[in-house]
């Protein structure tokens, strides 16, 4: 009888954990707080974001997945995703970072099963080669039987100086797990030399916010930090109905600061090198990588009816979700977003600029657009 273990078969003990929050605002308006990007299909797949992740997840759990989200999205969630076993959606009241969320997520499991695996993956990311990402997340979980906390590190293809970095130490004896190394450290996000000089290196990769870990692993790690946030979601998990007044007295904290970057700095983090395509889609720049062209018009990608755009003498990224005809002409790099209630035009030199744009939509008494 074959391995539970083996390649093509689910891993017995691995539960997915999905953290569907954020807003990310620098899609917007296609992205915002009451509709964020973890819900739009982003890539002509025909699938959200969200659904794109579990379909990426099924082959290693089947139904063992958690999504963690807020009351605003808890419906839509449900909707997007009516085979997720009822008790395995967890809603929390207000957002407190990544922290809270996927501590929740690990009581909860712990109390379930002592022993279980969690690995917990972003609901809006997009990732090629499905089959290296579920080998290296297999590889990931020999790794935390051993009480190791694991992260999954992205091959850099350019010296990027959005995504945070690991550096990566000597290799790790996992049996089953060859490409295990040890993490000396998680580092910040470098300016444009100091990038460079990280991918000529070969010693660092993007750090994608991607672990896999033991539940009371993770917990344990934590307390170290944070006692109170432990024992606070250990109650939440024995009780369920507290979660209310007990939730905002969590300290709002990132996994990578709360656990990862002292628990490295520690020694007991490992990561495994991740040689498949990832993109975290932050803003209109990156989308345009991951639509394909529009036909016989190079450079013009389309979200959206493609018999809606007329581009002349353009290239760029055109969202037409009004309904209505959206026209180009002789505009290079152009991000043009077309919605019922609001439209923006700018270019993909200012993609990053976008989030301070609804920043400043909020101050002046627009939330209703964000």
């Amino acid at each position: 009888m074959p391995s539970p273990d083996q390649a093509g078969d689910p891993v017995r003990d691995l539960t997915a954990v999905v953290p569907a929050g954020g807003s990310g605002t620098r899609l917007w308006p296609l992205s915002r707080s009451s509709s964020p990007k973890f819900l739009h299909d982003l890539t002509g797949s025909g699938r959200s974001l969200l659904q794109g992740t579990v379909d990426r997840l099924e082959p290693l759990v089947g139904d063992r997945v958690m999504v963690v989200t807020g009351t605003r999205h808890a419906d839509a969630v449900r909707a997007q995703l009516p085979d997720l076993r009822p008790e395995n959606l967890l809603v929390e009241p207000s957002p407190r970072d990544s922290m809270p969320a996927i501590g929740l997520a690990a009581a909860v499991l712990e109390r379930r099963d002592p022993g279980a695996v969690l690995g917990s993956f972003a609901a809006d990311h997009v990732i090629g080669e499905p089959d290296v990402f579920r080998e290296r997340v297999r590889q990931a979980v020999h790794a935390a039987r051993q009480g190791l906390l694991v992260t999954l590190g992205i091959t850099p293809t350019s010296p990027a100086t959005g995504f945070g970095y690991v550096r990566v130490g000597g290799e790790l004896a996992v049996e089953d797990a060859p490409d295990v190394r040890h993490v000396e450290a998680f580092v910040e996000k470098p300016d444009a030399e100091l990038a460079a000089e990280y991918l000529a290196s070969g010693r660092y990769l993007w750090n994608a916010g991607m672990f896999v870990v033991r539940a009371g692993t993770l917990l344990d790690l934590l307390e170290q930090q944070q006692p109170r946030m432990v024992q606070t979601l250990r109650e939440v998990a024995a009780d369920p109905s507290s979660i209310a007044e007990r939730w905002d007295s969590l300290t709002r904290i990132s996994i990578d600061h709360a656990v990862a970057e002292p628990a490295a700095a520690a020694g007991h983090v490992a990561v495994v090198p991740a040689p498949f395509t990832w993109d975290d889609v932050g803003d209109f720049a990156s989308l345009a990588s991951l639509l394909p062209e529009s036909a016989g018009r190079p450079g013009l990608h389309v979200l959206g009816p493609e018999d809606l755009v007329l581009a002349e003498g353009s290239t760029g990224v055109v969202a037409p979700r009004a309904g209505r005809t959206v026209v180009t002409l002789g505009m290079q790099d152009v991000v043009v977003v077309d919605t019922p209630d609001a439209l923006l035009v700018t270019t993909a030199r200012h993609c990053q600029d976008v989030k301070g744009l609804v920043e400043t939509l909020r101050r002046t008494g627009r939330e209703e657009l964000t």
